[in-house]
């Protein structure tokens, strides 16, 4: 049970971190967009239909839908997608790029922990860059397990940034290049107050999932996989896959 000074202070950072991707959604949309126009977006098709239930289309709820990358993606593979986001910045820019794709989804301002959906709405779950930044991740997996029907996916595409230093030389020319020195403090000083920072993962997700009541396989790294596109700049921390299905 949360006491009243974790719930404030959860608030408070949630706060704050809807404020950081607001600031940051033009240019994290710019690179998304490029994503979609070039190689990239072929690799991620092909990784996520590999896990896929059977059947179509599927609700497929895309938990952090930022600047609508796997909402494009998926809509455009025939599924039915529901795009979620905290940041509202980040919502008008996914409505853009739906449009510019020539793409439709459902895009609501909410809360990854607290969803306001009925239980066992959604095929699918999917997520990337979302849980290492979330005051509760453990509550987040809790509320997606309980909107997913049994024998649904639960795609969670993170890395483990605990340990690393946003501000840091080595990481500044990647991800983070040009978003400006206060921007970069603040998302450092973010990461490093948040619980799920405190653990290793994958396999602390892993094993969380697992109690929850997933079946669970990951790939600790799969970078290789998705990441085509020579023009395109990204950190180096190893970019992990869970693929949970929901057996009760």
């Amino acid at each position: 049970m949360k006491t009243k000074e974790m719930i404030e202070r959860e608030e408070a950072l949630g706060k704050r971190i809807e404020s950081y991707w607001d600031v940051r959604s033009p240019a994290f949309s710019d690179v998304r967009r490029r994503e979609l126009e070039g190689p990239d977006a072929a690799l991620w098709q092909q990784l996520i239909e590999r896990h896929l239930p059977q059947g179509r289309p599927l609700r497929v709820l895309d938990v952090g839908t930022g600047a609508g990358f796997f909402a494009v993606l998926l809509t455009r593979m025939g599924h039915e997608v529901t795009g979620i986001d905290m940041s509202a910045g980040m919502i008008d820019e996914a409505q853009k790029n739906l449009a510019a794709f020539g793409c439709r989804a459902d895009l609501r301002k909410m809360n990854a922990q607290q969803l306001d959906f009925s239980d066992e709405s959604f095929d699918v779950v999917i997520s990337r860059n979302l849980t290492w930044t979330l005051p509760d991740a453990m509550e987040a997996y809790r509320e997606w397990h309980r909107v997913l029907r049994a024998g649904g996916m639960l795609l969670n595409f993170d890395s483990d940034y605990g340990e690393t230093t946003f501000s840091a030389a080595d990481a500044r020319d990647s991800v983070h290049t040009g978003i400006g020195e206060a921007l970069l403090i603040e998302c450092n000083k973010i990461k490093d107050e948040l619980r799920v920072s405190t653990h290793r993962r994958p396999l602390w997700d892993a094993d969380l999932l697992e109690k929850l009541g997933f079946s669970v396989q990951y790939d600790a790294d799969i970078a290789s996989l998705v990441h085509g596109d020579e023009s395109l700049r990204y950190d180096d921390v190893p970019f992990f896959g869970i693929y949970a299905k929901k057996v009760k």
